[in-house]
Protein backbone atom coordinates (compact mmCIF):
# COMPACT_ATOMS: atom_id res chain seq x y z
CA UNK A 1 0.00 0.00 0.00
CA UNK A 2 1.35 3.70 -1.18
CA UNK A 3 -0.62 5.01 2.48
CA UNK A 4 1.65 6.32 5.02
CA UNK A 5 1.17 7.09 8.31
CA UNK A 6 1.73 11.10 9.05
CA UNK A 7 1.94 13.00 12.66
CA UNK A 8 0.43 16.71 11.94
CA UNK A 9 2.22 19.22 14.47
CA UNK A 10 1.20 22.26 15.43
CA UNK A 11 3.11 25.39 13.81
CA UNK A 12 3.03 28.19 16.90
CA UNK A 13 3.44 25.67 19.92
CA UNK A 14 5.22 22.44 18.16
CA UNK A 15 2.45 20.05 19.79
CA UNK A 16 2.12 16.94 17.72
CA UNK A 17 -1.75 16.91 18.09
CA UNK A 18 -2.80 14.31 15.73
CA UNK A 19 -2.14 11.23 13.37
CA UNK A 20 -3.62 10.52 9.75
CA UNK A 21 -2.80 8.72 6.72
CA UNK A 22 -1.98 9.84 3.05
CA UNK A 23 -0.92 8.65 -0.23
CA UNK A 24 2.49 9.52 -0.65
CA UNK A 25 2.82 8.47 -4.32
CA UNK A 26 0.18 10.78 -5.43
CA UNK A 27 0.65 13.79 -2.80
CA UNK A 28 4.52 13.98 -2.10
CA UNK A 29 4.29 17.66 -1.36
CA UNK A 30 4.05 18.06 2.92
CA UNK A 31 0.22 18.11 4.06
CA UNK A 32 -1.03 21.37 6.01
CA UNK A 33 -4.34 21.88 7.66
CA UNK A 34 -6.09 24.43 10.17
CA UNK A 35 -6.83 22.24 12.73
CA UNK A 36 -7.72 22.90 16.84
CA UNK A 37 -4.48 22.72 19.39
CA UNK A 38 -5.42 22.03 23.00
CA UNK A 39 -2.69 23.92 23.84
CA UNK A 40 -3.02 26.79 22.34
CA UNK A 41 -7.12 26.86 22.53
CA UNK A 42 -7.29 27.82 19.36
CA UNK A 43 -7.50 27.08 15.81
CA UNK A 44 -4.13 26.67 14.13
CA UNK A 45 -2.28 25.31 10.77
CA UNK A 46 -0.94 22.09 11.23
CA UNK A 47 1.81 20.47 8.94
CA UNK A 48 2.93 17.31 8.34
CA UNK A 49 5.90 16.09 10.51
CA UNK A 50 9.33 14.81 8.94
Amino acid sequence: MPREDIILKCTECGNENYIGTKNKRSHPEKFEIKKYCKKCDKMTVHKEKK
